[in-house]
């Protein structure tokens, strides 16, 4: 039986090579130009299973695994199916699966390596197919969709893609691997293959699929951001092709301006000094040049003659208050004693005290705002204030008044 299958599989090899010239024009072309080639080549090829022909009044073509195997070589773009059947190849290995056993329990050890060779390239072709679904969207990523020409189409193939993730995704969650690791049970060969190999290759599509998907939801963002902006020029061309005198109102003249229009310009930066400028070199030493150095930091200090030292006893110090303090304090007194309401002024004028009168109010009004909140609540205050000529905003106090609640 191997030797038979060698054979054919070698006369369908040398088919391909004897006749590459007509695979390829099938492919490129998608037909057969059968008035090129003899009927008996064509015969022979279909037989073989490279061409087929749909139906009587249809021309020759390729059979679909022949141009798969070229897609996939050639890294062909239109190679933009992803086939990932893992239902039905599931299934088969559960299948491979319990025949090897049979065969390892009965001891038909060659039967059970036949059934394990099926099983091992079934396990990788399936591995294979999915790593290959991944790199043709990859693929299609990374030219960003260069085969197709408009942003719609673009965007088309970008919905593709993407729901191609999903069913990528959605045959990935039909693997049990509790259930494969029961299959495979305590034979090494079984747990290599279907626990260790067909897991580990598990993680790495999903981990790509993930990415992918992510890269695909930015690309159709970006895609639909061109085509918002390509659909708002088209509107303008056409629109001037139809109105060819149109031109723009005056903004400044519309009662009610867009919010684009509506802004004030820049304000003049503050100064800066741009040492890297060789025009500003002549000022710059000029302003440095007028900065005054200070001389007694680089003189060096004289020495001073020892001098004796003489131990005394230390004087008594007095501490003498202020004279302003203890007149706001006679004033504070002033209030508490008479209970009259007497503006700081007037109590300045009546005692003809020698201190400036705007030394005087402010004074007074700390010596107010420096007493403890118990004693603040006892008096009150009001200020005498007038606008100032020059500096909107300010204000300036004239007088205080103080009396005692």
């Amino acid at each position: 039986m191997k030797q038979n299958i060698t054979q054919s599989g070698q006369k369908i090899l040398r088919a391909l090579g004897r006749h590459s010239e007509l695979i390829m024009q099938a492919y490129i072309e998608g037909t057969v130009d059968e008035s090129q080639h003899s009927p008996q080549v064509l015969e022979n090829l279909q037989q073989l299973g490279l061409l087929w022909r749909p139906d009587a009044e249809s021309d020759l073509r390729l059979r679909r695994v022949v141009r798969a195997i070229l897609e996939a070589g050639l890294s062909d773009e239109r190679n933009r199916q992803v086939d990932a059947n893992i239902a039905s190849a599931l299934s088969k290995l559960y299948t491979l699966v319990a025949h090897y056993k049979e065969a390892c329990d009965k001891h038909k050890f060659i039967e059970a390596e036949a059934h394990l060779a099926d099983l091992t390239e079934l396990t990788y072709a399936m591995i294979d197919t999915l790593k290959q679904g991944v790199r043709g969207l990859w693929s299609r990523i990374h030219k960003e969709f260069g085969y197709v020409a408009s942003i719609d189409a673009k965007i088309r193939e970008n919905q593709l893609a993407q729901q191609q993730v999903t069913d990528l995704l959605t045959q990935l969650e039909m693997f049990e691997f509790d259930k494969l690791a029961q299959e495979a049970g305590s034979n090494r060969d079984l747990r290599r293959l279907l626990v260790v190999t067909l897991q580990s290759n598990f993680s790495l599509v999903a981990q790509e699929l993930s990415l992918v998907q992510a890269r695909l939801i930015e690309l159709l963002g970006r895609f639909r951001e061109f085509q918002g902006k390509t659909r708002l020029l088209k509107g303008f061309i056409l629109h001037l092709e139809q109105k060819p005198n149109y031109q723009p109102a005056q903004y400044t003249r519309h009662r009610q301006v867009p919010s684009l229009f509506n802004l004030a310009s820049d304000l003049l930066k503050p100064a800066a000094i741009n040492v890297n400028q060789t025009e500003h070199e002549a000022e710059l030493s000029e302003i440095v040049a007028r900065i005054k150095a200070i001389q007694h930091l680089h003189k060096p200090k004289p020495i001073m003659p020892a001098q004796v030292v003489v131990v005394e006893d230390n004087e008594t110090l007095e501490l003498t208050d202020n004279k302003i303090k203890k007149a706001v304090e006679a004033y504070f007194c002033h209030i508490i004693d008479t209970g009259e309401r007497i503006s700081a002024l007037d109590y300045h004028l009546q005692h003809n005290l020698e201190f400036d009168t705007e030394a005087w109010l402010y004074q007074v009004i700390g010596g107010f705002e420096a007493l403890s909140a118990s004693d603040k609540a006892y008096f009150s205050v009001e200020k005498s204030l007038r606008d100032h000529p020059l500096y909107s905003g300010n204000k300036i106090i004239e007088d205080v008044q103080l009396w005692f609640r």
